[in-house]
């Protein structure tokens, strides 16, 4: 037999405990949490071995491990192990660590996973939009700013609209080219730690997406069952969110560069739109849904914090900037119909930031972690992992 020469890395181990993992030296391998666990594979299980390279400081061969993101942190493993050593939580230490690792600039993925931060990441949105509006001249919230037919509206407020979407264009492009390059290289790094994919990577991708729509892994757990009803709302709620947004730049260019005039139940033209409009149901219906999703998630964690952990910051960001977006849309619209402007402009301000913090941060939040959970979904059917994630069957 071959010696294999170990050296830790005590650094990655005190950051490891440094981010949400500070349960990490009570483990003593019984494997509890592997037999427990009911989404990991029968061959190579997780998540015993994870805390023995997290104890070992074996920070290349974690980062490289799909694994980390097949875990759905269920917290059966927490809940059960004797030794109160809370793998969920360490391995969702070990996944923040691996955005940090494989998002650009790395500094930017520090400050998004430091309370202290929080308010500077969240005022640059803010004082971008307020010098926006210092230049056209729209600081004045005590009146009303009035469309083309004399009715208040945001997008007369922060008029011309074009104002807002370069902004939110531009922090799409900046998350999309960090996250094409993460995923990029932690697939290489998957490749070399588990092989390269031996099934249609097409295949696996479709699979991977009916999976994905059904929520079927969080059906599994059972400590936190109902995960999978308040991620499922959140889900759908983002997708129904996302359609609105498409919807209403729709509208309002279809109207300026085409000059669509307004049809029977779809108004093309300057917001805002009828609450009886396709595009203000689908919104409101999702803005809803948002709502209930992320009280239930709420409501969840704190039910189970004694048997899975009350998450740390970086768990709780990802609910509260959520939670933000949810509660001052519903507001904005609110005090618009109300026509009280004082009220209803700084809102809308504050909703603005809300949304340019969840994606122009999302490479390095917790919201990246379905992009990243997704490609281990893939590579894992990619490469014939067998139970569990790999297989339908």
């Amino acid at each position: 037999m071959s010696e294999q020469v170990i050296s830790p890395d005590l650094n990655f181990v005190k950051e490891v405990i440094a981010s949400g993992g500070e349960s990490l030296k009570k483990c003593f391998q019984c494997a509890t949490c592997s037999v427990v666990c009911n989404v990991t594979p029968d061959d190579n299980p997780f998540p015993r071995k994870e805390m023995m390279l997290a104890q070992w400081g074996q920070k290349d061969k974690l980062f490289g491990n799909p694994d980390i993101w097949l875990c759905h942190q269920c917290s059966d493993c927490t809940a059960y192990c004797p030794r109160g050593a809370k793998p969920g939580e360490v391995l969702g230490a070990i996944r923040k660590l691996s955005l940090a690792h494989y998002s650009r600039p790395s500094f930017l993925a520090k400050m998004v996973g430091s309370p202290k931060f929080f308010l500077m990441l969240f005022a640059v949105p803010l004082l971008l939009y307020l010098i926006i509006l210092s230049a056209i001249g729209h600081l004045d919230f005590s009146k009303p700013y009035l469309n083309d037919r004399g009715v208040m509206s945001y997008s007369a407020f922060l008029d011309p609209t074009y104002f807002i979407d370069p902004v939110f264009i531009a922090a799409a492009l900046f998350a999309l080219v960090i996250f094409a390059k993460g995923v990029s290289n932690c697939w290489k790094d998957m490749s070399g730690h588990a092989g390269k994919p031996n099934v249609n990577i097409g295949s696996a991708l479709f699979a991977t997406i009916k999976e994905i729509l059904a929520h079927k892994r969080f059906k599994k757990c059972t400590v936190t069952k109902a995960r999978s009803t308040s991620h499922l709302l959140v889900f759908y709620a983002f997708i129904g969110l996302a359609v609105t947004t498409t919807m209403a730049l729709i509208y309002l260019y279809g109207y300026k560069i085409f000059g669509i005039q307004a049809m029977p139940f779809l108004n093309f033209g300057q917001s805002p739109y009828p609450l009886t409009d396709p595009m203000k149901i689908i919104g409101n219906i999702s803005a809803l849904a948002l709502l209930a999703g992320v009280v239930l998630m709420i409501m969840n964690r704190m039910a189970n914090s004694a048997k899975a952990g009350a998450g740390s910051y970086y768990d709780w960001l990802f609910i509260g900037v959520v939670f933000g977006i949810m509660a001052t849309g519903i507001l904005s619209e609110v005090l618009r119909e109300a026509a009280v402007p004082s009220m209803a402009y700084p809102m809308y301000l504050l909703h603005l930031s809300f949304v340019f913090f969840l994606f122009a941060y999302a490479p390095f939040s917790k919201m990246a972690h379905m992009v990243y959970r997704a490609t281990a979904m893939v590579f894992a059917r990619a490469t014939n992992r067998e139970g569990g994630i790999g297989n339908e069957n």
